[in-house]
C-alpha cells in the first residue's frame, strides 16, 4: 500500500472498517453495494482517463513549478481590481484557518455566533460607508451585484410603470466594461432594454424604471451625480451606483445624494487580486426594499433568555420557499471574503482607512503632476487614484512591459494608471521613468508624494463612519488575533466534527490543496493582466476543464459561474443561445419536477423561461407518464428539463434515460443539476444518463470548502452542440465561438480556488475518484443500516440502497410534541452540526456523511442520533420541560446556580461519554427567528437602540 498516497488520506474508513460496514450493510463487497445502488444500464464501462494521480508532497511540487510560469508585474490596471495587503493576522488566522474556511452557511445560528457577528461588522461597514439604510452579507461579484442591482428595481417598479410595461434601463458609459457585459446577459430574457450612453446628456423620459451610474468612473473621473439622481427621481426613475470602497472613505457616499441601491466589491479590503475572485461583493439599499433584496441578510435577535443573538433574516425571500418568485436565484455569499474584508475594516478602523486612501489618493495627485512636467497630460479634471493620460501606446506598452508594469490600454492614444495600497514612492518614480524612456525625455525623480487634492468640495466625505467600538479596538495584533479566536470559538466548523448536511457534501478540504492560494505567484495575478503573463494560470485552467469534461463525458467546460445558482443559469443561458441559434424562439417551457431545488425555477425565471411542474410519485421518483404527458403538450415549444441526479431524495432512478430520451424526442435539451455529483464521479455521469449539459459545484463534489456560505465556483459542463454558446469576457475573450455575454465579471470566475480543485483531482486520480464515490455510498449505506431501525428511512432505491445521502423521517413526533428543529438543536449538545433540515421534505432530517469521514465519526453521530431518538421516546406533548426543546444547553444554563429542568445538568451537556474528551458549547440558546424579522437590525447598533 501506498502511504504517500492522497486518496488513504482523503477517504476516512480504512480496511479494516470496509469489512465491519459491508457487513453491518449486508453485502459481501463494496461492488456488490454499487450494483444494487446504481443501475447497471448507466455504469461506466472504462475507468477516467485521466494522468496517474500524484502525491501531496509531488503536487505541491508541481504546483510550485506551475506557478513560476505565471509572471507578477506591477498592476495599475484598475478596473475594479486592485493589489491590496492583507494584513499577515488576517491572512494566518481566517483565510489559511480551517476554523473559518470550513464552516457552513449559518443556518444553525447557536453555532454560528462568531461568524454572523464577523459579517454583521461587514454589514455595518458597507452600511456606513455607502451611507445606505440596509446591506447584506456579500455577493458572488461587483458584476453579478450590479445585475441584482438592475433585477432589485425592476422588481420595484411603480404600480404605473409596471401597466405601462416599462423596460427601459439607463446605463452610464462610465460603467466597467465587464459589469456591462454581466447586465447584458441578464437584461436580455428579462425583455428589460439597456440603454448606454452619457450620463450628463440622458433624456429623462418616462419610458425608463431604473438607471446605474459608476463611481468614480470606470477610467477615474468623478462626477457628482446628485443632480442626476434628483431629476431621475422626478420622473419615478430609481437609480443604482458601483461605487469603490476604498474611495468612499473620501467621497460622499452615494446614499447622501439619493441613490436607491449601492452596489461594489469589496476586493480592496486586504483580498488577494487571485486572477478575478473569489472576492465579496456587496449590496446596499433602502430599508423600503429589504423584500426585494437579493442574497443573505444577517440581522440582531434575542434567544430563549432574551440575550442579544444573531441570524439569518428575512429567509421567506429566498429560493426554497418563494421558487420562481425568488427575488434572486443566489442563494449564497462569499462569506468568508467577507470576513476577511470586514475584519480588515475592524483591524484598521477610521482612521487607518483614512490613512490608506490618502495615501492613494496622494498617489495619484504626485504621479499626474509628475506626468504632466513631461508633457503627458492626465484628461481627468478631478479623481481618486486613476488617472488618464494621453500617450502612444504604442510606444509606451513595451517599455513598460520591459520594467515588468501594466498599464490599461484604452486606445491608441490614452491609458489609465490606478495606484493601490501597495504603491510606494519607488513605483511613482518607475512609472515616470517609463514614460520618460517611451517619449525619449530626461527622468526626473521625486522625493516626496504631493500634499495636494484632486477631490472637488462638492464630494469631499463629511460624515462620521465606523464609529461603533468594535472598529475602534483591535488595532494591535494580539488583540485582532484575540478577538478573530473568540469569534472563532463560537462556531462549529469540519475541524470539530462531521457536518452532514445532504446536498451539500461537506467533505474535507486538505491542506495541500489549500496551500496554494497563499503563493504569491497565484493569488498576485490581475484577471486582466495580458494571457502571456498568466501561462501557469492558462495551463491549470485548461487541465482542470478537461478534467472536469473527462468526469462528467462532456466535450467542454467553462468555470466561469462562481456559485452553483450561477452555474444553473449559465446552462439555462447556453440552451436559451441554442435554441435562438437555430430559429427557436419560441422554445422557453421549462420542465421541473416538483422536488427540484428551489434554486431551479428561480434560475429558470431568469432566463425568462415558462416553468412547468412535473409531479413526483410517493416514493420519491419522478412520475414518468406525467413528464411525458407535459412534454408532449409542450413540445412545439419545449426548451429543457431540469432534473437533479441522483434524485433530490438520495435515489437513483433507473427510468432517468427514459426521461431524458423523453425530452430529447420532443425537441428539448436537458439540463442536469449537479448538486449530487459526489455519488457519481467515475461511476456513471452525465452524459452517459442522456443530459446535455450539467453544473458541478467545484465546493461541493470538487473539495473547494463552503467558507461559511462561499466562497463557490458553479462550472458548466457541456455537450458539442452547446460547446459554441460558452460565455465571453469584454476584455480577456472565452468561451465559444457564438459566445453569450458575460456570467459573471472576471473571465475565469473564482479562479484562485480553482486550484483546489485542480489539486483534488490531480491527487486522487481516476482510482482516488472512484474510489471516493464508493466510500461516500458506502458510508451513506453503512449510516442508513444503522439508523433504520430507529428511524423511519423515506426514500430508497429499488435494491433498498441510498445514494450518498438518505432522508430520515421525523414527522410522526409530532406526537410526542417534538419538531424536527428540535432534533438539530439538540444535536448541537452532542457536538454535531443538524443534517439539512425540511428539504425536500417538511419536518425531514437529509444526511450525507462524505468519503472524508471515517467510521468512528459516522458511529459517533449515530449514537447521537440513537440516543435522541430515546429522548425522544421519553417526551410527551403534556409537558414541553425536556431536554429537546430546551436544547440547545449553553455553559451558561449548566454553571448556573440553579437547574429549574426535570433532567440533569449531565443529561443536557454530557449524553454520551465521547463529548466529555471535546466538548461544543453553543455561544447562545435558542434563538427566536420570528422576533428578529419584526424588529430588523442588520448592523452593529446595540438592539436596545431599536426596540
Amino acid at each position: 500500500m501506498r502511504t504517500d498516497a492522497f486518496a488513504l488520506r482523503h477517504i476516512g474508513p480504512n480496511e479494516n472498517d470496509l469489512q465491519t460496514m459491508l457487513k453491518t450493510i449486508g453485502v459481501a463487497s463494496i461492488e456488490q453495494l454499487i450494483y444494487e445502488t446504481i443501475p447497471d444500464d448507466i455504469r461506466l464501462k472504462n475507468e477516467l482517463n485521466l494522468e496517474p494521480a500524484l502525491s501531496e508532497f509531488e503536487y505541491l511540487s508541481h504546483i510550485q513549478n506551475l506557478g513560476t510560469k505565471n509572471k507578477i508585474f506591477k498592476s495599475y490596471i484598475g478596473l475594479g481590481y486592485h493589489p491590496t495587503v492583507i494584513p499577515a493576522v488576517i491572512q494566518r488566522n481566517i483565510f489559511e484557518n480551517p476554523g473559518w474556511y470550513t464552516a457552513y452557511t449559518p443556518y444553525q445560528a447557536e453555532i454560528a455566533q462568531g461568524r454572523l457577528e464577523a459579517i454583521l461588522n461587514f454589514q455595518t461597514t458597507i452600511i456606513e460607508l455607502t451611507g445606505m439604510e440596509i446591506a447584506n452579507a456579500s455577493l458572488l461579484d461587483e458584476g453579478t451585484a450590479a445585475a441584482e442591482a438592475m433585477a432589485l428595481l425592476f422588481d420595484v417598479r411603480t404600480r404605473e410603470q409596471k401597466k405601462n410595461n416599462v423596460l427601459k434601463f439607463f446605463v452610464s458609459d462610465e460603467l466597467l466594461p465587464q459589469t456591462l457585459s454581466v447586465l447584458q446577459t441578464r437584461s436580455t430574457p428579462k425583455g428589460i432594454e439597456l440603454v448606454v450612453g452619457n450620463h450628463e446628456t440622458f433624456n429623462f423620459s418616462d419610458d425608463y424604471f431604473g438607471a446605474i451610474l459608476q463611481y468614480p468612473g470606470k477610467f477615474g473621473q468623478l462626477y457628482d451625480y446628485s443632480s442626476f439622481i434628483a431629476n431621475a427621481h422626478e420622473k419615478e426613475i430609481k437609480v443604482a451606483v458601483a461605487a469603490d470602497i476604498l474611495s468612499l472613505v473620501k467621497l460622499t457616499p452615494p446614499g447622501e445624494f439619493g441613490a436607491d441601491v449601492v452596489v461594489g466589491t469589496t476586493q480592496r479590503f486586504g483580498i488577494p487580486m487571485g486572477y478575478g475572485g473569489p472576492h465579496a461583493a456587496f449590496f446596499a439599499t433602502k430599508e423600503e426594499y429589504k423584500r426585494s433584496m437579493p442574497g443573505r441578510i444577517i440581522g440582531v435577535t434575542i434567544d430563549a433568555n432574551g440575550n442579544r443573538a444573531l441570524r439569518m433574516a428575512l429567509g421567506t425571500r429566498e429560493q426554497h420557499i418563494k421558487r420562481e418568485k425568488a427575488t434572486s436565484n443566489i442563494c449564497t455569499a462569499q462569506v468568508l471574503l467577507a470576513v476577511m474584508a470586514g475584519m480588515y475594516a475592524v483591524y484598521h478602523g477610521p482612521n487607518g482607512l483614512k490613512y490608506i486612501a490618502n495615501k492613494v489618493h496622494a498617489s495619484a495627485v504626485t504621479l499626474a503632476d509628475a506626468l504632466n512636467k513631461l508633457g503627458i497630460y492626465n484628461t481627468n479634471t478631478s479623481f481618486f487614484d486613476t488617472i488618464a493620460v494621453k500617450a502612444d501606446a504604442s510606444k509606451v506598452k513595451p517599455v513598460a512591459e520591459k520594467h515588468e508594469v501594466n498599464f490599461f490600454y484604452i486606445d491608441n492614444e490614452t491609458l489609465s494608471i490606478s495606484v493601490n495600497e501597495t504603491t510606494s514612492l519607488s513605483d511613482l518614480n518607475q512609472i515616470i521613468s517609463i514614460f520618460a524612456e517611451a517619449i525619449g525625455k530626461e527622468c526626473f525623480t521625486l522625493s516626496e508624494a504631493s500634499s495636494s487634492n484632486s477631490i472637488p468640495a462638492s464630494l469631499e466625505r463629511k460624515s462620521a463612519f465606523l464609529t461603533h467600538e468594535v472598529f475602534n479596538s483591535h488595532h494591535s495584533e494580539s488583540q485582532l488575533m484575540r478577538y478573530i479566536k473568540k469569534l472563532e470559538r463560537k462556531d462549529l466548523s469540519l475541524n470539530h466534527s462531521m457536518i452532514s448536511l445532504g446536498s451539500c457534501t461537506m467533505k474535507l478540504n486538505a491542506a495541500a490543496e489549500m496551500l496554494p492560494l497563499s503563493m504569491a505567484n497565484w493569488n498576485s495575478i490581475h484577471p486582466f493582466a495580458p494571457i502571456e503573463q498568466a501561462e501557469g494560470y492558462q495551463i491549470m485552467l485548461k487541465k482542470l476543464e478537461h478534467q472536469l469534461n473527462v468526469v462528467t463525458g462532456f466535450a467542454g467546460t467553462t468555470l466561469q459561474p462562481n456559485s452553483g445558482a450561477q452555474g444553473e443559469y449559465a446552462g439555462l443561458m447556453a440552451i436559451r443561445a441554442y435554441h435562438l441559434s437555430r430559429g427557436d424562439h419560441h422554445r422557453n417551457v421549462c420542465l421541473i419536477p416538483s422536488s427540484a431545488h428551489g434554486t431551479n425555477p428561480a434560475s429558470a425565471a431568469m432566463a425568462g423561461m415558462q416553468i412547468i411542474v412535473t409531479k413526483t410519485m410517493e416514493n420519491g421518483n419522478i412520475d414518468v407518464e406525467d413528464l411525458r404527458v407535459r412534454a408532449i403538450e409542450h413540445k412545439d415549444n419545449l426548451s429543457c428539463l431540469m432534473v437533479t441526479y441522483p434524485s433530490t431524495h438520495g435515489v437513483f432512478e433507473s427510468a432517468i434515460c427514459e426521461i431524458t430520451q423523453i425530452i430529447h424526442d420532443n425537441g428539448g435539451l436537458v439540463y442536469m443539476d449537479g448538486a449530487n455529483m459526489n455519488a457519481q464521479v467515475g461511476l456513471t455521469n452525465p452524459a452517459t444518463i442522456g443530459a446535455d449539459v450539467c453544473h458541478l459545484n467545484l465546493h461541493k463534489t470538487f473539495a473547494i470548502p463552503h467558507g461559511g456560505g462561499g466562497p463557490g465556483v458553479g462550472p458548466i459542463c457541456v455537450n458539442e452542440k452547446l460547446v459554441p454558446f460558452l460565455p465571453t469576457n469584454p476584455i480577456i475573450p472565452t468561451g465559444g465561438v457564438e459566445a453569450i455575454t458575460a456570467i459573471s465579471a472576471a473571465p475565469y470566475g473564482s479562479a484562485l480556488v480553482c486550484l483546489i480543485s485542480y489539486g483534488y483531482i490531480t491527487m486522487l486520480g481516476a482510482e482516488g475518484l472512484k474510489k471516493a464515490t464508493q466510500y461516500a455510498i458506502l458510508n451513506a449505506n453503512y449510516m442508513k443500516a444503522r439508523l433504520e431501525s430507529h428511524y423511519p428511512v423515506l426514500y430508497s432505491g429499488e435494491m433498498g440502497r441510498a445514494a450518498h445521502e438518505m432522508i430520515l423521517d421525523c414527522r410522526a413526533f409530532k406526537e410526542k410534541g417534538i419538531e424536527v428543529g428540535d432534533i438539530a438543536k439538540r444535536l448541537m449538545d452532542y457536538g454535531f452540526h443538524a443534517p439539512t433540515v425540511s428539504f425536500p421534505v417538511a419536518g425531514t432530517l437529509m444526511i450525507e456523511p462524505t468519503e472524508s469521514e471515517d467510521k468512528a465519526e459516522l458511529d459517533r453521530f449515530c449514537d447521537a442520533l440513537i440516543s435522541i431518538r430515546k429522548e425522544i421516546e421519553a417526551a410527551t406533548k403534556e409537558d414541553l420541560n425536556n431536554v429537546l426543546h430546551n436544547a440547545p444547553h449553553t455553559l451558561a444554563m449548566v454553571t448556573a446556580d440553579s437547574w429549574k429542568f426535570p433532567y440533569s445538568r449531565e443529561q443536557a451537556a454530557f449524553p454520551l461519554d465521547y463529548i466529555a474528551e471535546n466538548k461544543f458549547w453553543p455561544s447562545v440558546r435558542r434563538v427566536d427567528d420570528a422576533y428578529g424579522d419584526r424588529n430588523l437590525v442588520c448592523s452593529c447598533a446595540p438592539i436596545e437602540a431599536y426596540i
